[in-house]
């Protein structure tokens, strides 16, 4: 719990720079949290890469983590209908296309204010980025109760970038390859349903 708090103590900290514009705007145009992103990436492969087992640990795993991703798709799905029940004003399909995002909020938050309006686009980008504080806050409680899965499907698409260390750390590292399988299949269905819903 305190390694979440502490990330996301980096998160609020950040948010603060942009807001204020504490951070030189010439370090900005060169997209420094995509060199970063890829920098954590990069020592991802290493850590994988230098483990010998961790192939012959996936393929261990039971085959049923397959289909992890359909399972987090149906679950989010199933949230999202019982939730737009409650959302008067709200669209089933509008719904569904925010749930779509499954913690993809540059992507799905873009791609719903093009078809549907800055207002919908903004709250995809609220309740995504939720998802991910979410899984960061909570992951240990996740694995403790729920069992070593559960904070990647929790995670969505986020399960190959942000939130994976805190996923390694807490459901360990027999689950990293896990973590990026899911979370590369989740970033693939994004564009395709989210244009999907926002198309009905």
């Amino acid at each position: 719990m305190k390694s979440s708090v502490i990330i996301l103590s980096f998160f609020a900290t950040g948010l603060l720079f942009g807001v204020f514009r504490w951070f030189p705007s010439i370090l900005m145009t060169y997209n420094i949290s995509f060199y970063v992103l890829c920098l954590l990436m990069f020592s991802v492969g290493i850590s994988i890469g230098n483990d010998p087992t961790s192939v012959r640990q996936f393929r261990n795993l039971p085959p049923r983590i397959i289909f992890l991703p359909l399972m987090t798709i149906a679950g989010t799905f199933l949230g999202v209908f019982a939730v737009s029940l409650f959302l008067k004003n709200r669209s089933l399909t509008d719904c569904m296309a925010i749930g779509s995002g499954f913690g993809y909020y540059s992507l799905s938050s873009i791609l719903i204010t093009q078809y549907k309006g800055i207002e919908l686009g903004t709250i995809a980008l609220l309740s995504n980025i939720i998802r991910e504080v979410i899984t960061l806050l909570f992951a240990p409680w996740m694995v403790k109760y729920f069992g070593k899965l559960a904070p990647i499907s929790a995670g969505g698409a986020t399960t190959m970038d942000t939130t994976f260390p805190i996923i390694v750390r807490y459901s360990g590292q027999q689950y990293a390859i896990v973590s990026i399988y899911h979370g590369f299949i989740m970033d693939l269905s994004v564009p395709f349903l989210v244009t999907f819903f926002c198309s009905l």
